[in-house]
This record gives C-alpha cells, sequence and structure tokens, in this order.
C-alpha cells in the first residue's frame, strides 16, 4: 500500500471542505484589548493535536534548522547550536482555527527579534516562508514573524516540546491563528515576495487573525 501524503489524509480533506463551506464563521467582531477569546473560539484546557496525519519522528541529534534567503548572515544550526542563542520565555494564548483556543500558555525558545539581530534581513526582505520537516510550509509578513511574543520554541510549561506538537522545535506566533505556527521547523526562508504556504491554497486566509476572524480566503 503506497505512503499516504499530507493532500490525500482525512484531516486535509476535511479541512478543504471546511473551507469551502466557510464553516465556523460567524460574523460577530471583537477586538484582543477588549475580549480575550476571539470570536467563534472556545476555551479548551488540555492541547489539542492537529498535523497533517503525518508525525516525523525528528531527534534533536538529527535536527537542524537552516536560515536562508534575504538575509545577509545566513546560518544553519544543529539543535545544540541552536539551543546555545540567546533564549527567552513567553506566556501567550493559542488559538487554533479549528475553534478551540487554549489561554496561558508558557514557552521558553528563541525570539524572533533575537533571530534578526543575528541573520539581518536585507532591505528587500518582507515576508518569510516557513517549511517543517513533514513537508509543510506556510507563510508569514515579516512584521508578523517579528512580534513581540513570537518565537522559535524547544519548551512547552517548562518541558520539551512533545513530537506531536512539532518537537523538537517549532514556530509559534500566538496572535495569528496557530496553522501559521509551523511544528517541526526546519527552514526559515526570507522573501521579497509573498508565497502561500499549504494551507493557503487550499483556501484558508492569508493571513489569519483570530480577532478579525480570518480563516478563510475570500
Amino acid at each position: 500500500m503506497s505512503e499516504e501524503t499530507p493532500e490525500d489524509t482525512k484531516l486535509t480533506r476535511t479541512k478543504r471542505r471546511w473551507a469551502e463551506e466557510g464553516k465556523f464563521l460567524t460574523g460577530r467582531e471583537t477586538r484582543p484589548e477588549s475580549d480575550r477569546l476571539p470570536p467563534g473560539q472556545h476555551l479548551v484546557r488540555d492541547w489539542p493535536v492537529l498535523d497533517l496525519g503525518l508525525t516525523p519522528n525528528v531527534s534533536e541529534q538529527s535536527w537542524r534548522l537552516d536560515v536562508t534567503g534575504a538575509v545577509e548572515h545566513p546560518v544553519s544550526w544543529n539543535f545544540q547550536t541552536f539551543s546555545a542563542q540567546p533564549q527567552s520565555e513567553f506566556r501567550s494564548d493559542i488559538h487554533c482555527v479549528t475553534t478551540w483556543s487554549r489561554y496561558d500558555n508558557h514557552w521558553r525558545g528563541l525570539s524572533t527579534h533575537d533571530l534578526l539581530d543575528i541573520v539581518q534581513p536585507r532591505a528587500e526582505a518582507r515576508f518569510v516562508e516557513l517549511r517543517a520537516n513533514d513537508g509543510y510550509t506556510t507563510n508569514l509578513a515579516l512584521d508578523d514573524f517579528a512580534s513581540a511574543d513570537a518565537l522559535i520554541a524547544t519548551h512547552w510549561e517548562g518541558q520539551p516540546i512533545t513530537r506531536e506538537h512539532g518537537g523538537p522545535v517549532r514556530l509559534v506566533v500566538p496572535h495569528l491563528y496557530f496553522w501559521k505556527s509551523a511544528k517541526w521547523l526546519n527552514r526559515i526562508h526570507f522573501l521579497e515576495h509573498d508565497k502561500p504556504g499549504f494551507w493557503e491554497v487550499r483556501g484558508y486566509h492569508n493571513r489569519g487573525d483570530p480577532w478579525k476572524e480570518e480563516r478563510y480566503s475570500d
């Protein structure tokens, strides 16, 4: 039997149908300064596992991160070198496009601000493409990637991030829907022009602001 691809998994087919149907849209307006829970979301205490149906087994020993593209100082780090970079801790909420939210997640890792200081994006860099070990990609505007509490995380609640949640290293961009926070991160590529990723070309919004309910493309 041939191996299932990300495009063929049940979750991928279901979420593409949600985009076509506009599922979960409420039309209600809210703002983060006045309402902590975005429209259409409900709170959970656990951390649901969602991915493309493929869970790569990436060890700390085999993991690498390549930072490439429109930067002055490209880097290629193994886990030990990555962990030797400045470490930050943030507490933030998670908002998933499938309508669940989880408050007060404690993260540790390399802040995107510190990464930007190291690699020095060139003037033409305006977007970032994120790649993962399972073949997943997503895109961010550089301003979103550089948000104050965004980081490349290795720990959640004081423990190494587990494999099912994207360990050993994942992106965390808490002010956008969590599909933008790529799991099993292995490449960050700086671009002059935007390059929509896996879900963005399958009916999901190019930015994904939870408070504007940017679940799907127009």
